[in-house]
């Protein structure tokens, strides 16, 4: 067993700190030898190619096998929480599109002028939406048609919950399988990061130019995640609770926030999250499966890095965006959040569905993924950050409402016994 792992020991090593080293070779190699860093971009291509294709079959099997194992029949207060979940969610990519509105975003992107037709109106966008809806799914998986894949995805994984055991365990074996191998791709991404940040800041028409554009994309991303974490977060909760909502946001941030921040892992920062929620004394029969619930579809910091990262492109390509069709782009992003792999950089892999709404290929919809991997080693560090923090901030507020109801109850009823 030991032989058989010695290839894989790499797999161990720190992502963030190899993507550190990809991303200061790459400038290094730049600026030492432009002519080579050309030759270099080769690695780039073929780690977007990696990404291209894995990512269809991963949206499939995810989707379908999250919702063939989901677990009916756990009698909790779940029902409010799950509603927080997807209020945050939604409003959290709200704040995304507004955020590109103020501050617009450019990115630099290759072959640029491929043949893209741009909806006119959110007809148009409905229109298209429908019909990919319900293209074939062989089809849909050969050309990257994410949003038939997430309604064939949804589609089996309802059918299969009422298939045996045995069947669901294969399915949920199977999307163990296609998530190894997408974190064997991204374990390549310092590779591909270097190929990539060599060949953009090498080209003469482009060079560091390319930077800044990364700079003003992750300051609009980090702002518009601290919004959410400092303004719509304590929002809801004072909304909820009825008092002051900073000491527990901040203590969340503190003890949820910090870990989450350096695992990059909602999956792995539960049991800080459940350690949390023993501290803050919330009944047990709740957060035990609020918690882990949380690390699936209480997504605002990946709401935030879909919608941003494509308004980024559809800014890019000059296609022109209404209210109506932001407001679209926020639902679609929050669906697509709340389905994020558990993998570090697991949102970045849905940015094409949020993109195939406008038209964009998948060809340059991957190139935006590829940017979110440069700019990766903060952004989904913060996204992680919230999303795991954001999880105890709704599954307290809940509870602290619930303790004040039964509260007022018991003394409603004390004072009519006494009445009486």
């Amino acid at each position: 067993m030991s032989t058989l792992n010695k290839p894989l020991r790499f797999l161990r090593g720190s992502l963030v700190t190899q993507i550190l080293i990809g991303l200061l070779a790459g400038i290094a190699l730049s600026l030492l030898s432009p002519s080579t860093a050309q030759s270099v971009g080769l690695l780039g291509s073929l780690f977007v190619g990696a990404l291209k294709s894995v990512a269809p079959i991963l949206v499939f099997i995810l989707v379908a096998s999250s919702i063939a194992n989901h677990k009916q029949g756990q009698k909790t207060n779940m029902k409010p929480i799950v509603v927080l979940y997807l209020i945050g969610t939604f409003s959290a990519a709200l704040i995304a599109v507004l955020g590109s509105f103020l501050f617009p975003s450019t990115l630099i992107l290759a072959n640029t002028e491929a043949s893209i037709t741009p909806p006119g109106s959110v007809v148009e966008v409905l229109h298209a939406v429908l019909f990919k809806m319900v293209d074939n799914p062989i089809r849909a998986l050969l050309e990257a048609n994410y949003i038939g894949l997430l309604v064939w995805g949804i589609a089996l994984g309802v059918a299969l919950r009422h298939a045996s055991d045995s069947t669901k365990l294969v399915v949920s074996d199977l999307s163990y399988g296609i998530t190894f191998i997408v974190r064997l791709v991204i374990r390549f991404a310092p590779i591909g990061i270097f190929g990539l940040v060599s060949a953009t800041l090498s080209d003469p028409d482009t060079g560091f130019s390319a930077f800044r554009g990364y700079a003003h994309l992750l300051a609009v991303l980090i702002g518009c995640m601290a919004v959410v974490a400092l303004v719509l977060n304590p929002l809801i909760t004072f909304v909820i609770t009825r008092q002051n909502p900073y000491p527990l946001v901040l203590t969340c941030l503190r003890d949820s926030g910090i870990p989450a921040f350096f695992t990059r892992s909602s999956a792995a920062n539960i049991p800080v999250n459940m350690t949390l929620c023993k501290k803050l004394k919330l009944k047990e029969e709740t957060y035990s499966v609020a918690v882990p619930l949380g690390t699936a579809i209480n997504m605002a910091g990946a709401a935030v890095t879909i919608t941003v990262l494509t308004l980024a492109a559809v800014n890019t390509l000059g296609i022109e965006v209404d209210i109506p069709t932001a407001l679209l782009l926020s639902i679609i992003a929050s669906i697509c959040a709340c389905g994020a792999s558990g993998v570090a950089g697991g949102s970045l892999l849905l940015i094409p569905v949020a993109c195939s709404m406008f038209g964009i290929p998948n060809e340059i919809a991957m190139q935006v993924v590829a940017v979110g991997f440069i700019i990766g080693v903060l952004q989904d560090s913060v996204e992680t950050a919230i999303n795991s923090s954001t999880d105890v901030v709704f599954i307290a507020a809940v509870c602290i409402a619930e303790e004040r109801k039964e509260a007022d109850a018991a003394s409603v009823n004390s004072v009519e016994v006494k009445e009486s």
